[in-house]
């Protein structure tokens, strides 16, 4: 059995260069020894573990959906705002809510206080994450972020 305290795991900070994005995360499984964006394939665990904060008036991350990986979202305090392709919802305290692969979505704090919550998110062997409003591409494991360019399917082949 690993044990860890959540008091114990540190917290790293993200910000988008404009501030529009602002993140600031506790890595449960990775501080229980999983690995980054790895599951049982590979050494890692099942699922991924995150306590998440957000300021207010931003959000953590760009709208976005994945195609293989499925996210839970527990809120314990705060007041968000979870976008997907179809509608806008208000969720706060207690509130429990998820994603399936390919429902973009984004959690937004529009609160006057942080928004915490929990997210668990499954491990597949690979995902890809696409971002509709800057017609964006993330690859996982390999963390590479692209555009891309639509080719023949033979082409550069022979």
């Amino acid at each position: 059995m690993r044990k860890v305290n959540i008091s114990q795991v540190s917290e790293t900070a993200q910000h988008s260069p404009k501030g529009t994005f602002s993140v600031f995360r506790k890595h449960i499984s990775l501080a229980l020894g999983g690995l980054k964006d790895v599951g049982v394939f590979g050494g890692g665990h099942p699922f991924d573990l995150e306590l998440v904060r957000v300021p207010p008036n931003r959000a953590a991350w760009p709208f976005h959906s994945h195609s293989a990986q499925w996210e839970l979202y527990v809120i314990i305090s705060g007041k968000g705002e979870v976008r997907t392709s179809t509608e806008t919802v208000v969720v706060g305290v207690g509130d429990i809510f998820i994603h399936p692969p390919r429902e973009a979505h984004q959690l937004r704090n529009v609160g006057s206080d942080d928004l915490a919550y929990y997210v668990i998110a499954d491990h597949a062997l690979a995902d890809v994450v696409h971002y509709p409003d800057s017609d964006k591409w993330f690859t996982k494991p390999q963390r590479k972020s692209f555009r891309m360019l639509e080719a023949d399917y033979y082409d550069g082949e022979e």
